[in-house]
């Protein structure tokens, strides 16, 4: 069985996945610390705190429009050095991870509009589920050690990029508000500006920033979602390839991403995690994980996720499309797609756009994101845990 490629030494990969890993751990932790306060006699405060503005936005606001667009940023940079310079430079590199991705989008989507078909007005969430995230799920992995192969780590952190590129256009697409044409045409000059910049050689990082801001500012006015501001100011940074070797230190996309990482692993998502992740559980009945959008986001992440991931992997690999990652079992194939269905920062952010202003519909979405995530976080974890190691294999 061939080893899946890899276009970064062993040491950068570790040093990626260990980073990705540790932010994970906070991110639960932040997250575990959001609902225990929300719970508390501190709930009042913490939701009042919320809603305060700061300027033209309230805190909620600043963190989801603001914070999250350098979590997107970051996103918008990794995905191009990866497309360009990296794990999906070639197409035998893309073929695995986006048949798995592809799988993972489609049948949470397809479990989520089964449920609700019958209620219209919350079929508008039919994206929530089909998010991975990519730091719970490699915090899992890091629980777990050697236990789990590299080649499955690779494989789930090329996924997850492809399923955040997919997200991306599906906020992009679906989950705009009334456009401003003005708004728009001043985001789109603001771009053009900054793809000159980088067609003219321009290698300062600061006249990107500062544009930028410019156009996170047009972006949030024009009705699309302001975090796509992220996503375009990456595709516009300088990237200097350095396939095979590690990364160039001298170029400016791997100079931002180095730079912005820690602060978006160890800051932008968990204070994400926490201002998002509390709800209140006061008068929570159990018969409301039936409601049509608490059930259609748990099973979408569960069953959506491992039948999608798990399936599209297995008929990619039967009909000859890709090879099984090296020295991965089934089962451990199988239990990285439970650990898929971890779907906690993007799942949150998609619905929180989806259900706007709508606090009951918000609270299911949470509701549903937490059981879903959580219960494939424990299910993904025992199956990793109780699979033949791969040095027992070998």
């Amino acid at each position: 069985m061939l080893v899946l490629r890899s276009s970064r030494p062993a040491s950068v990969l570790r040093a990626f996945l260990a980073s990705e890993a540790s932010g994970g751990l906070i991110l639960m932790a932040s997250a575990a610390l959001a609902l225990i306060v929300a719970n508390s006699p501190l709930a009042d405060s913490y939701f009042a705190a919320l809603k305060s503005y700061l300027g033209p936005l309230s805190l909620l606001h600043w963190i989801n429009d603001g914070l999250m667009a350098v979590f997107f940023l970051l996103v918008g940079l990794e995905i191009k050095r990866e497309v360009l310079d990296g794990r999906l430079r070639t197409w035998p590199d893309r073929i695995l991870p986006g048949v798995a991705a592809l799988g993972g989008m489609v049948a949470p989507a397809l479990v989520y509009v089964a449920v609700n078909w019958h209620s219209p007005g919350t079929l508008r969430g039919w994206a929530i589920p089909a998010a991975t995230d990519i730091a719970f799920a490699l915090g899992v992995l890091a629980l777990l050690g050697s236990r789990v192969p590299v080649s499955l780590k690779i494989l789930l952190t090329a996924l997850a990029i492809i399923d955040d590129l997919g997200a991306v256009l599906i906020i992009a697409a679906f989950y705009t508000a009334d456009l401003s044409l003005p708004m728009l045409g001043g985001a789109a000059v603001t771009f053009a500006v900054l793809y000159g910049l980088n067609k003219a050689g321009v290698g300062r990082l600061l006249p990107y920033l500062l544009l930028g801001v410019v156009l996170w500012l047009f972006v949030l006015k024009s009705g699309v979602h302001a975090t796509i501001a992220g996503v375009l100011l990456a595709l516009t940074i300088p990237l200097r390839l350095s396939i095979g070797k590690p990364d160039d230190p001298t170029s400016p996309l791997h100079k931002l991403e180095h730079a912005i990482h820690p602060w978006s692993a160890y800051l932008v998502l968990p204070v994400f995690g926490f201002a998002n992740a509390g709800v209140s559980l006061a008068g929570f009945d159990p018969h409301m994980l039936l409601d049509p959008v608490t059930l259609g986001v748990a099973l979408g992440l569960f069953l959506g996720k491992q039948l999608g991931v798990f399936g599209f992997v297995l008929a990619a690999v039967k009909l000859g499309l890709a090879q099984r990652p090296s020295r991965a079992s089934w089962t451990q194939i199988y239990g990285v797609a439970l650990l898929c269905g971890i779907g906690f920062t993007m799942s949150l952010f998609i619905g929180l756009l989806a259900f706007a202003n709508n606090p009951a519909l918000e609270a299911e979405t949470k509701i549903g994101v937490l059981v879903g995530s959580l219960t494939c976080m424990v299910l993904g974890a025992l199956v990793l845990r109780l699979s033949p190691s791969a040095v027992k294999r070998a």
